[in-house]
């Protein structure tokens, strides 16, 4: 289904969604955690039901009611029938979490994908299994992938600049080894609001990490226990939102708590930036069309806004540089690459970086057919970029925003946005 978007003005209030990422961590801890554990108000997206799939899959007990999910976890094991394979579909999160968990579990459990997810790096975080002690079986360092554990522990090495996943998934897992798991960084750690989420998220379920020189030290021994999660606001979902805002009118997000450990909390500050009028009220932010000026932003910890950053930067005056986010080549697409083709084939002066792009504005964008590649935020990006280019701007997966934000288009709409689906 195709989204047409046409020049509008957007007004009014909105609840942020539900973060995917507090949603992951949640039901994969629930999972681990012996008991019971209500996770209230997470996001049901593609990304998060396949995570909820899997942890049911590896034997916990999961019951859905209305905007709260109920898990009794804690007795985790490969899946039944033997040979049963998980498909994480399209969630990066997933794959790579759930192979830590499954390298410390009696057995083989076999991953696999989508295409997309068929193709995006996976050696890393293999070969630091395999170092713990986990049989791993895969051609070419992606998925489809087996893991046989269990895994024991101990020293592990891995690179911090390809994906913050790869470290949250030896932090969750390193409990159940029968020796303590020394996690050495071999590289710079890239998106670490990510890593502290998780270690903030295990801590709730009373794991500790310790912080060394050169990474982290998770010792064995430690359990799990249930606990109730309440899944705040996205502020990843809430940036396509107050981008819209800052280019058309002005809007209210709620929801959105200021002492959320997310990284993207950074937009607020990268809007200000921008020059973008910014308001925060407690658990509301209100963002107000202004002029724009041209800002360097690095992304190397919030590298989920390069996309909505572009846009914004496609009408600030000036040259402005995002930088910091080479692992974006490694997303649902090569997210630089195709936040740069759509744009400029709306009529912006972009050009990629290794790590980002640079972008002269103020650009006058025209509406244009836009492939999204499968890619959740390219369709989002583009839907705000729509708002604001003469003509109609024509995207070819419509429904590719359900893996992060479901109700984008319905929200956009009830706020003034001109955005029909055929």
């Amino acid at each position: 289904m195709k989204l047409i978007v046409s020049s509008s003005r957007i007004s009014g209030q909105v609840c942020a969604p539900p973060s995917k990422s507090h949603t992951h961590r949640a039901f994969l801890l629930a999972g681990l955690s012996k008991g019971k554990s209500v996770v209230l108000s997470p996001l049901l997206g593609e990304d998060t039901l396949a995570t909820l799939d899997a942890v049911q899959a590896l034997g916990a007990n999961v019951c859905i009611s209305d905007d709260r999910i109920t898990i009794m976890g804690g007795d985790l094991h490969v899946p039944l029938p033997k040979g049963t394979v998980i498909n994480c579909k399209n969630s990066g999160t997933s794959i790579r979490m759930l192979a830590g968990i499954a390298s410390h579990l009696e057995g083989t459990t076999g991953f696999t994908g989508d295409s997309s997810l068929c193709s995006r790096p996976m050696k890393p975080l293999l070969d630091a299994l395999s170092e713990l002690g986990a049989g791993v079986t895969s051609e070419n360092g992606c998925a489809p992938f087996t893991i046989t554990g269990p895994a024991s522990g101990g020293e592990v090495h891995i690179r911090g600049d390809v994906s913050s996943q790869f470290i949250s998934a030896l932090l969750i897992s390193a409990p159940l080894g029968k020796t303590d798991t020394n996690i050495h960084l071999t590289t710079s750690l890239t998106s670490k609001p990510y890593v502290n989420m998780t270690i903030s998220a295990m801590k709730k379920h009373g794991v500790s990490v310790e912080t060394t020189d050169d990474g982290y030290l998770v010792r064995s021994g430690q359990v799990f226990s249930p606990v109730d999660v309440q899944v705040g606001g996205d502020y990843s979902s809430a940036a396509f939102l107050f981008a819209a805002a800052a280019l058309t009118g002005e809007i209210t997000v709620s929801g959105l708590d200021p002492a959320d450990p997310q990284g993207d909390q950074v937009v607020i500050s990268i809007l200000e930036t921008f020059g973008a009028v910014v308001i925060r009220d407690g658990e509301k932010v209100t963002v107000r069309k202004a002029d724009l000026t041209s800002a360097d932003i690095d992304l190397a910890n919030a590298p989920d806004l390069f996309s909505i950053i572009a846009v914004l930067a496609s009408q600030a005056n000036g040259t402005s540089r995002l930088y910091g986010a080479a692992h974006l080549r490694f997303k649902e697409s090569d997210r630089i690459m195709s936040t740069a083709r759509f744009l400029r084939s709306m009529g912006a002066d972009i050009q990629e970086t290794e790590d980002g792009c640079i972008i002269t504005g103020q650009a006058d964008l025209s509406g244009t057919n836009v492939t999204t590649f499968g890619d959740h935020r390219i369709m989002m990006a583009a839907a705000v970029a729509g708002l604001i280019a003469d003509g109609q701007t024509i995207i070819d997966d419509a429904g590719c925003c359900a893996v992060s934000y479901p109700g984008f288009v319905r929200d956009m709409q009830r706020l003034g946005a001109d955005m029909r689906e055929e």
